[in-house]
């Protein structure tokens, strides 16, 4: 009885485990680490108030993994899950870029501001990195289907 209570729990953990494995996976843990980081910045800085696109990025990238982690996006097909992922990635990218200068501009003085900043630089990358690869494999999901689509005709 007992190795089929631990069972859902052992099922879940190996989906993260097989997950984080993948390139996808190990960008959507990546988003999340380095938005906790920012998180943290934030916090310890004199102005609170950019950690708000920290949170809502963080949020977002947890919510992607565990569906993506899941299967869930193949679920439920009302949801065009890659588009959305990229428009995701796409807003956090510019979100963190113009709160990221913000903060390193304008932070003179206060060194969590500045290292918030920084690492919502880098977090802006990984974010863009993140939508050009969703719409690389968009665009080459498309050139397939149009060329099967051409070859049955």
């Amino acid at each position: 009885m007992a190795e089929t209570d631990a069972s859902p729990f052992a099922n879940c953990l190996e989906k993260l485990k097989n997950y984080v494995r993948t390139r996808k996976g190990t960008i959507l843990a990546a988003e999340i680490l380095i938005s906790f980081i920012i998180i943290i910045c934030y916090a310890a800085s004199m102005y609170g108030g950019y950690s708000a696109v920290a949170i809502c990025e963080m949020v977002f990238a947890i919510i992607f993994f565990v569906i993506f982690m899941m299967e869930l996006d193949k679920q439920f097909l009302v949801v065009n899950w890659p588009w959305s992922d990229m428009f995701r990635a796409g807003i956090g990218a510019l979100l963190y870029l113009i709160t990221s200068l913000i903060c390193v501009i304008g932070g003179s003085g206060d060194g969590a501001r500045i290292a918030g900043g920084v690492f919502g630089l880098l977090a802006g990358i990984l974010f863009g990195y993140d939508a050009y690869t969703i719409f690389m494999g968009i665009k080459s999901n498309r050139q397939n289907t149009a060329a099967a689509a051409d070859g049955t005709a």
